[in-house]
């Protein structure tokens, strides 16, 4: 069993930055591919960003693209979200998730059933 606990979230102005971090225990942190998805209201969970297990190969969503960055520190068992420029439409609770498929997988996990283990998740609010 992962345990994933999130942190960061809050309240920022629109242009500014905030930075996630995922903590991570249970298991071999550094096998997983880790992923950040968020949720705004009335809406699904949507993809953010991936890496890999080694942090060597990312992906992200066309919307966060040249503004977000994921990012891993295998020896703290953490990932992180950088969040730069920040928009009204980023506001969302921001959920980081575990691929236990890691390392054997082929590509980067970008949808929800492909990620085993969910923290509970940070609330970030941009305002205007």
């Amino acid at each position: 069993q992962v345990q994933l606990v999130e942190s960061g979230g809050g309240l920022v102005q629109a242009g500014g930055s905030l930075r996630l971090s995922c903590a991570a225990s249970g298991r071999t942190f550094s096998n997983y591919a880790m992923g950040w998805f968020r949720q705004a209201p009335g809406k699904e969970r949507a993809f953010v960003a991936t890496s890999n297990w080694s942090g060597t190969a990312t992906d992200y969503a066309d919307s966060v693209k040249g503004r977000f960055t994921i990012s891993r520190d295998n020896a703290k068992n953490t990932v992180y979200l950088q969040m730069n420029s920040l928009k009204p439409e980023d506001t969302a609770v921001y959920y980081c998730a575990a691929d236990e498929r890691g390392r054997f997988s082929v590509g980067l996990p970008t949808t929800v059933p492909e990620y085993n283990y969910w923290g509970q998740g940070t609330q970030v609010t941009v305002s205007s």
